[in-house]
């Protein structure tokens, strides 16, 4: 039977300060020392006294006059260094006040004697012991156990293994986190000690009691020789290591050697390891010659020596050492990112060729070159990972690093390379300007991956990888918004059932059961009859209209505005019917489905700073109105409780790397026209600490300057709290050629002649109209901005020359051509400098508007300021709406503008600077759990549909190798 005790109360572990005296837990413990780790030490000397010509009396000391009592000055040493490890512990605390060092005993049987010693050391420090009894027969997997346990856990800073040598197995030492090993007998710190590196390791307490029994029997050791008898152990090697270091000789011998005898009358001193009742007679002593015993037996039971209360105090001495490392270790590190080596090819090949010709660095090792703990790392296989959200309290007081927007001009249904260019910059910052740069990118959703625009990593020479795993599922988080937003349509439908066919009786009594005769509000349902303004807490105290007002949320169906998601481009799905089986008593209506990132969940994660925020945007969400006219929530349908839980580890952004090994933080990925279009918030916070003041975060928003970029600063950079240094805008030839007058463009057709050919007249035209345009954009923020040219085979210098030449005209800080796609971050090496420059000037960031404007002003001040609108133009549902949030308190929220990508206008065919319209407004959404109010220009479509020809018909997978092909 296993017998585990561990000295805390209901069962976990807790640290109590050691009083002397004190009975440590409630239930002090103990066993001897036994083992390499545990011993007792027996100090004796050479008798001069000639009895049978074996017990001479002899000096102590080597060749020095004898001292009366023929003993040590133990006392001394102990204070010594209990004081050295006082001035630590106040130099520990000054550091951090509330840290208070732990010592764990980990030890087989009851015995209470080795607990009163290290009590008492412990006391005199002004550190905390606890203790583990294990029975004495415990097995190794119960010991194994119990390490694992004080492994992860904080408040431990050393553990103490007082257990027989046969259990101290190689399986438990490995088990024991060498950062915790305070008495140094982990196969990591001995060979630290034999490196003699010990900046992490630690020096075993008895030995380092035994070297000082040696300096204390003669102070000049250099030149004499010990010997250390017994057999090979941990022990053993670090005496060697620390006697040899304090310049003596060491020599080993086993207790059989022929040459015992010789060897035992030329040494100066004798160290017996694991003696048992094996001993050397006096006779092969020479007078002067210190004989020390390191026992190992387990049936000691008497009272330890003051060697013993030295040893305990090396121990605390280890503790507290170990204490300020795990103290250290919380403080910013500086980056050791080892980068990743590109040999591009030319031609350049597919996206998934290069991404599987890379061999990326395992993410743990990343982890650790950017100054993330273990522990703050949840790995997803070899190549991803979950970062805790801790890492914001341990790096609080850390400054920010540098912020940097990447964003675009009105982009062609192609694309211009947003995310190629953030990762491009990002490469060349880190691993050819060794400056430390961090990627924040959003996660792509499977429809676009499946349908026309294929992988979302980047491209050429400037992804991230591996390309299929940030492609498909990464870490599960869209799956998790999927969950949460479908698990509230459910209840949305279930509750209107079982309140369209039941009384209010029935329901206040399935609501509230009664569990063991007793029946309780849950917490949730307490927070709704508050918000009703009943503030009770007994069920039975109710009246029956009380009753009827918390049991009917009376959701009008035809005024419901949630919908379900799933994350396939179904066009089918856009307007369904629910509610038709037989069991669901009639109740019939019209709803739809949204592509999953257009779920207002998916923007909550975008822009909540912790799990505590994002629980309480969840709870705030309306998912419809009741026919009274009041908005219903999330938290009235009693589910948000249950969606925070689907979403914790949501929540923690992905660590990946790219092509060249740097950073990158994949995470949340708003639908661009309904939402911000944003990565999120907490990649950016995290991020912006692991950089360091001199480091840069590179974000990206999504389509157009006037609509990621807008909503970036109005929205996300509220919510965060944190201010941009810089914009870097990017444009491409053919773009500027579209906006300069050339023709239409679609996705899977071949590009006209206009777009291969050189033709400066169309570049010019698109330079002076939408480039300049949006330069201004970024400049009413008041940033600075740097144009990167992505370029493309087809361009000539000519038109990248003028490209660059009139950005500048523009009101540019600099304008560079990029080559990061054919060369990986050498050809983003010139927009990094640039970009660097821009950011060590000063910026004047401001708002567009302030969010106590009307909500008629806030949206009239982007149409007129942004899109270049004369005016804005409400429909009456419109103008309804905007009454409806005024009343119910949401007119203080910013606006999300939900218009096409394609142009500066409503209308995706005026391209340039499209300048005498009105912005007309159909319709006025709320996301009061994102926190923003989105109009909605023309017809958006939150649902996208598959083409004649989808990407999936290029997908395959091999059933041998199981790698995929044709994932762009």
């Amino acid at each position: 039977m296993k017998l585990s005790i561990i000295r805390s109360a209901c069962g976990s572990l807790r640290a109590h300060p050691a009083r002397s005296g004190s009975r440590v837990n409630g239930l002090p413990r103990r066993c001897l020392p036994v083992g390499a780790a545990n011993g007792r030490l027996i100090f004796r000397t050479a008798s001069t006294t000639t009895s049978g010509g074996t017990n001479r009396k002899i000096a102590v000391n080597f060749g020095k006059q004898p001292r009366p009592n023929d003993g040590f000055e133990f006392d001394s040493s102990l204070s010594e260094v209990v004081q050295s490890t006082k001035e630590a512990m106040v130099a520990l605390q000054r550091r951090n006040p509330t840290i208070q060092p732990l010592l764990a005993i980990i030890q087989a049987g009851e015995d209470d004697s080795l607990l009163e010693v290290n009590k008492k050391m412990a006391g005199r420090i002004g550190l905390n012991i606890t203790q583990i009894c294990l029975g004495k027969e415990c097995s190794e997997d119960e010991i194994v156990e119990e390490v694992l346990k004080l492994n992860e856990d904080p408040r431990v800073h050393g553990v103490y293994l007082h257990l027989p040598p046969g259990s101290l197995t190689s399986r438990v030492l490995n088990a024991l986190r060498p950062e915790k090993d305070v008495d140094g007998i982990t196969d990591l710190n001995i060979g630290r000690l034999v490196r003699g590196d010990l900046s992490k390791g630690f020096v075993p307490p008895l030995a380092s009691t035994v070297l000082d029994l040696l300096e204390k029997h003669d102070a000049l050791l250099e030149g004499k020789t010990a010997l250390l008898v017994g057999e090979e152990e941990p022990l053993g090697v670090a005496l060697q290591c620390l006697i040899e270091r304090s310049g003596m000789v060491a020599l080993k011998s086993s207790w059989s050697s022929k040459s015992l005898q010789r060897q035992v009358m030329q040494a100066d001193a004798v160290v017996l390891l694991g003696a048992g009742n094996m001993d050397v007679p006096p006779a092969w002593v020479r007078p002067g010659v210190a004989v020390i015993r390191c026992e190992t037996d387990e049936n000691v039971i008497e009272m330890p020596s003051e060697l013993g209360y030295l040893t305990a105090a090396y121990r605390t001495q280890n503790v507290v050492r170990s204490c300020s490392r795990w103290l250290q270790d919380q403080q910013y590190r500086p980056w050791c990112l080892r980068s990743l080596k590109l040999l591009p090819l030319t031609p350049v090949p597919s996206d998934i060729e290069i991404s599987r010709a890379q061999a990326p660095k395992p993410v743990n090792q990343l982890a650790d070159e950017i100054g993330l703990l273990p522990e703050e790392l949840e790995a997803y296989g070899r190549n991803k990972a979950k970062v805790q959200l801790s890492l914001l309290d341990r790096l609080h007081t850390q400054p920010d690093g540098k912020y940097v927007l990447v964003a675009g001009i009105t982009p062609t249904p192609l694309g211009e390379g947003k995310s190629t260019v953030t990762i491009g910059l990002v490469q060349a910052l880190s691993a050819h300007l060794k400056m430390n740069s961090f990627a924040c990118l959003r996660q792509p959703s499977q429809g676009p991956t499946f349908g026309v625009k294929g992988g979302a990593a980047g491209g050429g020479y400037a992804q991230v990888i591996p390309m299929e795993e940030f492609n498909l599922h990464l870490t599960g988080d869209i799956h998790a918004i999927t969950a949460a937003n479908n698990l509230v349509a459910a209840a949305i439908d279930a509750r209107m059932l079982h309140e369209a066919t039941q009384s209010d009786k029935a329901l206040f009594n399935r609501l509230v059961p009664s569990v063991n005769g007793v029946r309780r509000f849950s917490p949730i349902q307490i927070s709704r009859l508050n918000r009703l303004g009943i503030n009770k807490t007994d069920p039975a105290s109710l009246t029956p209209q009380e009753v009827s007002s918390f049991v009917r949320l009376d959701l009008d169906p035809s005024k419901i505005t949630w919908q379900r998601v799933v994350d396939t481009n179904d066009r089918f799905l856009r307007r369904i019917t629910v509610g038709q089986a037989s069991t669901e008593k009639g109740q019939i209506r019209e709803t739809g489905f949204d592509i999953a990132v257009a779920s207002e969940i998916m923007a909550i994660l975008a822009l909540a700073d912790s799990l505590e925020d994002m629980k309480n945007r969840l709870a705030r969400m309306v998912v419809g109105t009741s026919r009274s006219g009041q908005p219903v929530t999330a938290e009235d349908l009693g589910v948000s409780g249950a969606l925070a839980v689907l979403m914790k580890d949501a929540i923690k952004p992905t660590l990946m790397q790219t092509l060249e090994g740097t950073p990158v933080f994949v995470h949340a990925g708003p639908f661009a026209n309904i939402a911000h279009g944003n990565s999120s918030v907490l990649a950016d916070k995290l991020a912006l600490k692991l950089v360091g003041r001199d480091g840069f975060v590179v974000t990206e928003a999504g389509f157009g300057a006037d609509i990621g970029m807008e909503k970036f600063f109005n929205i996300k950079c509220r919510a965060s709290g944190l201010r941009p240094n810089v914009v870097v805008l990017v444009a491409t030839v053919r773009a500027l050629k579209m906006h300069g007058g050339g023709p239409n463009v679609s996705a899977g057709a071949p590009l006209p002649r206009e777009y291969i050919d050189e033709n400066l007249s169309l570049v010019a035209g698109g330079c002076r109209s939408n480039l300049r345009k949006q330069i201004q954009i970024a400049h009413m923020f008041g940033v600075p901005v740097v144009v990167a040219l992505n370029v493309f085979k087809t361009d000539t210098q000519a038109e990248i020359d003028l490209v660059c030449q009139i950005a500048k005209e523009c009101g540019a800080s600099d304008a560079v051509p990029c080559h990061h796609w054919a060369q990986g971050g050498r050809g983003s090496i010139e927009l990094a400098q640039a970009v660097n420059e821009a950011a060590s000037r000063p910026s004047d960031f401001k708002f567009l508007y302030h969010t106590e404007m009307p909500i008629v002003e806030k949206i009239r001040t982007i149409a007129q300021r942004v899109y270049g609108a004369d005016d804005i133009e409400l429909s009456p549902e419109a103008e309804a709406k905007i009454d409806y949030y005024n009343q119910q308190g949401y007119g203080s929220l910013p606006i999300c503008m939900a218009k096409t990508h394609l142009s500066l206008s409503h209308m995706p065919d005026k391209k340039g600077v499209p300048t005498g319209f009105v912005l007309p407004i159909r319709d006025v959404r709320a996301s009061i759990g994102a926190g923003f109010i989105y109009p909605l220009v023309g017809t958006m479509s939150t649902m996208p549909g598959l083409p004649t020809r989808p990407c999936f018909y290029d997908i395959d997978l091999d059933p041998v190798t199981e790698e995929i092909t044709g994932l762009f």
